[in-house]
C-alpha cells in the first residue's frame, strides 16, 4: 500500500463526501480522485519516472493537494517548498533535491524566472495561468493532456515519498527523506493519539509544506473521509468566520496562532461551538492558553498537545485532551508504535526526573537526509533519531520537553532552561508573547535575556518582568536583561527564531 491508495480508497467509500474546501472551490472525494489520476497520468506522459523528485510551491490550495497525491501515487517524490523563502533560497532546495519538475503558484513566476538558469534539471514547469515569463505550461490543460494513471503496485511502502526540508534555523536546511512507510506509521500513531474519527471537518491553517499540516492534518482527513478546509493565509477574523460557516469540528495550530485568534476584538462575535477537537503543536502551550482555549471552544474537553519533528514524520508524543490540565507542560507519553527514551551524552538511558536528550526510533523515523551522509550518521547514530531536544519523564512515563539542547543557557555553571522561564512569563496577565535566549557574558559565560511582547495598553517595565520571574523561580534563573518587542520573530510553523534574536541582540551591544 502507498499514500496514493488512501485517496483511492476514500473515493470508493466516500465518493460524494466533501473532501477539500479551498479558494478553488468545493471538491468531493470522487472529483479529487478523478483530477488526481489525470494529473498523475500527465506527469508520466511528460517523461517523469518513479524516483524523480517533484517540487511543489503553492499556498494551501487544491493545486497542492492534487499535485502531491498525483506524484506519490505513481512513485514520484514530493518536495514541498516553503513559499516564504526568497527565490534564491527556493532554488537551493530545488537544486539540492534534484527536482525534475516544479508545480507552482503563478505569484512566484517572476521570481522563479530569475533563478531558472540555476535549475537545469527541471524540465517540466506547470502553473495555473502562468505569468508573462512563459516559464510554465498551464495547469488545467496539462492535467487533461493524458490518460489517467492506473494502479502502480510497484510503488511500495519502502519507496521514497517525500523530501521534507527542515526550517534551517541552525544553518542550511536539510531534506529528510520520508518513505511511504514512514508517513503511514505516523498516520497510525497520530490517529491513535489524537483520537480521530471519520467525517471530521478540519480547518487547516498551517502551511502544507510542513510535515504536521501535510502528514497529520490533511492526510488524516483523506484517510478517514473527512473534509479539509484549506486556509491560504491566516487572518484571525477570517478564520473565525470560516469556522462558523463550515461548521468545522477540528482546528489545529500553534500557540501563537491561538493567542492572536483569542485576542482579536471580534473573537466573541462568532460561533465556535462546532469545534470538538483542538490540537496544538510547533511550540510550547502554556497552561493559561489551554484554559482560555477550553473557554473559547466550549465543546472541547481539553487540548491535544502534539510533539514531534520533521525527521519523525513528525509525531513522537501526544498529550490527550483528558490529561490537558492534569499534566501541566507535558507533551504526553510516547506514541504506541515507536520507542522513545531520554539519554545522557553517552546515549545511556536516564530515569524519571533526569534531564537528557530525547531519542526515538520506529517505522516513522526518516530513511536519511538527502545528499548528507555525515548529517544522517550523526542524527541516526546507534539506530536512534537524536532529536536535539532536552526532555525529562515522570513516574508515569509522560514526556516533558525542557528545551532545545542548543538553547540551554549555562550561566555561572548553572543550567537554565529558557522554556521554564518562558512558561513563567506567560502567566503574567500583561504578557502577550515571550522568548528567552542566552547572550555572551564575560563574567558568567552567558546571561539570560527575556524578549517580551506586551498586550495593548500595558505599562509593564523591565523591573516588573524581573520581579515576576523572581517571585516564581530561583533567583539565578531570572533575566538580567529584558527587551520589549512589538512581535516575537517566528518561522511559518510558529517556532521562535532564537538564532535571529541572539544575532540581533548581540549586534546591538
Amino acid at each position: 500500500m502507498n499514500l496514493g491508495d488512501l485517496l483511492v480508497n476514500s473515493a470508493g467509500k466516500f465518493s460524494r463526501q466533501l473532501a477539500v474546501v479551498s479558494d478553488q472551490g468545493r471538491h468531493s472525494f470522487q472529483e479529487l480522485e478523478r483530477r488526481t489520476a489525470s494529473l498523475a497520468g500527465a506527469m508520466l506522459a511528460a517523461g517523469l519516472r518513479p524516483g524523480d523528485a517533484v517540487g511543489m510551491l503553492f499556498y494551501n490550495s487544491l493545486h497542492l493537494v492534487e499535485a502531491y497525491f498525483a506524484a506519490v501515487r505513481v512513485g514520484l517524490v514530493a518536495v514541498p517548498i516553503n513559499f516564504r523563502l526568497t527565490s534564491r533560497e527556493m532554488a537551493y532546495l530545488l537544486a539540492d533535491s534534484g527536482a525534475k519538475a516544479l508545480f507552482y503558484d503563478p505569484k512566484f513566476d517572476e521570481g522563479l524566472a530569475g533563478v531558472s538558469g540555476e535549475l537545469p534539471e527541471i524540465r517540466l514547469w506547470v502553473s495555473p495561468q502562468p505569468g508573462p515569463s512563459c516559464l510554465a505550461q498551464d495547469y488545467e490543460p496539462f492535467l487533461n493532456s493524458a490518460a489517467p494513471a492506473g494502479d502502480h503496485g510497484e510503488v511500495n511502502e519502502d519507496s521514497p515519498c517525500q523530501i521534507m526540508y527542515t526550517s534551517g534555523t541552525t544553518g542550511r536546511p536539510k531534506g529528510a527523506v520520508l518513505t511511504h512507510r514512514n508517513v503511514m506509521w505516523n498516520l497510525i500513531n497520530t490517529i491513535h493519539g489524537r483520537e480521530d474519527r471519520a467525517g471530521q471537518v478540519s480547518i487547516i491553517v498551517g502551511p502544507l509544506y510542513h510535515t504536521a499540516a501535510l502528514n497529520n492534518h490533511l492526510t488524516i482527513q483523506v484517510a478517514l473521509g473527512g473534509t479539509s478546509v484549506l486556509v491560504k493565509k491566516f487572518d484571525p477574523e477570517s478564520l473565525l468566520a470560516t469556522v462558523q460557516k463550515e461548521r468545522a469540528t477540528v482546528i489545529s495550530g500553534s500557540p501563537a496562532m491561538y493567542n492572536l485568534l483569542m485576542q482579536h476584538p471580534a473573537a466573541g462575535s462568532y460561533d465556535t461551538g462546532s469545534i470538538t477537537k483542538c490540537t496544538a503543536g510547533a511550540d510550547k502551550l502554556a497552561m493559561e492558553t489551554k484554559r482560555k482555549l477550553m473557554e473559547f471552544f466550549p465543546n472541547i474537553n481539553g487540548v491535544y498537545d502534539v510533539y514531534g519533528c520533521t525527521e519523525a514524520a513528525p509525531c513522537i508524543a501526544i498529550l490527550g485532551a483528558r490529561d490537558s490540565l492534569r499534566k501541566d507542560a507535558s507533551v504526553g507519553p510516547p506514541l504506541p508504535f515507536l520507542q522513545a527514551r531520554v539519554a545522557d551524552e553517552e546515549d545511556r538511558p536516564l530515569g524519571p526526573g533526569e534531564v537528557g536528550e530525547l531519542l526515538c526510533k520506529g517505522p516513522n523515523v526518516m530513511q536519511r537526509y538527502h545528499n548528507a551522509p555525515e548529517a544522517t550518521a550523526e542524527a541516526l547514530r546507534g539506530g536512534w533519531l537524536h532529536t536535539g531536544d532536552l526532555a525529562v519523564t515522570d513516574q508515569e512515563g509522560f514526556l516533558y520537553i525542557v528545551d532545545r539542547k542548543k538553547d540551554m543557557i549555562v550561566s555561572g555553571g548553572e543550567n537554565i532552561y529558557p522554556r521554564e522561564l518562558e512558561e513563567v512569563l506567560y502567566t503574567h496577565p500583561e504578557v502577550s508573547d515571550a522568548a528567552v535566549v542566552g547572550l555572551p557574558d564575560a563574567t558568567w559565560g552567558e546571561t539570560v535575556c527575556a524578549c517580551v511582547s506586551l498586550k495593548p495598553g500595558s505599562g509593564l517595565d523591565q523591573d516588573g518582568i524581573i520581579a515576576h520571574c523572581k517571585a516564581n523561580l530561583a533567583s539565578y534563573k531570572k533575566p538580567r536583561r529584558v527587551v520589549f518587542l512589538e512581535q516575537i520573530p517566528r518561522n511559518a510553523s510558529g517556532k521562535v527564531l532564537k538564532r535571529d534574536l541572539r544575532q540581533d541582540l548581540v549586534s546591538e551591544d
